[in-house]
């Protein structure tokens, strides 16, 4: 798919999968941000501050691939981060952070695999996620993260920042929750089956089913 070619319906997506995030609990309050790469190159992000229950389409921010604000509410103070996904990813034209619960959870626990934060213990996790590379805690909007967040995403399409939550790239907006969500459901599972044994998929069964783009 090309970049999003017109504003208002890419508004309107934005402010709909917001709703639908925030609604069904995946995140809280004035937490979580998405945006979307428009045909210009420029990106269209929630505004900071705004919860993603009820922001408005006239909220929306516009920003550039280096995340500096253009016009608008002032972009989420993780522009930067968003900026990092879409240039180490060409083909990406959505991103999408979440403080979801569970997935969030993971992010504070110790012992965690930097390389690969969940176990792919079902074939939907496999395909939409991969592997989950665990970043460094950097404080909210400290854009220190920024150089290690582009250098991942140029071989990972979904990261997760330690003690924050997760973020994910992908060809849709759509795709990004579809995405987001197996994310936090994986999580809650691996949580559930903690002191369990369990049977992950095989390297090789999650290879076959690891997602190709963007």
């Amino acid at each position: 798919m090309s970049a999003y070619t017109d504003e208002p319906t890419a508004r309107a997506l934005m402010v709909r999968t917001a709703r639908s995030l925030f609604t069904r609990g995946l995140t809280h309050g004035s937490t979580g941000n998405l945006s979307v790469r428009l045909a210009d190159g420029t990106l269209l992000l929630t505004p900071t501050g705004s919860s993603l229950g009820t922001v408005e389409e006239a909220e929306l921010s516009r920003a550039d691939l280096a995340g500096q604000h253009l016009h608008g509410p002032r972009p989420t103070k993780e522009a930067f981060l968003h900026a990092a996904f879409y240039r180490a990813r060409p083909s990406a034209h959505a991103v999408v952070h979440l403080h979801s619960t569970h997935a969030a959870a993971v992010s504070c626990l110790d012992g965690v695999d930097p390389a690969n934060a969940l176990p792919p213990l079902t074939a939907y996790y496999a395909m939409r996620v991969g592997t989950l590379p665990l970043l460094p805690y950097h404080p909210p909007g400290d854009s220190s993260l920024e150089p290690l967040a582009e250098q991942t995403a140029r071989t990972h399409h979904a990261l997760l920042l330690a003690n924050h939550g997760p973020v994910i790239a992908a060809a849709t907006l759509e795709q990004a929750a579809d995405a987001i969500e197996e994310l936090e459901e994986t999580a809650k599972l691996h949580l559930l089956l903690r002191g369990h044994p369990t049977r992950p998929l095989t390297p090789q069964q999650a290879a076959a089913l690891a997602p190709t783009s963007p």
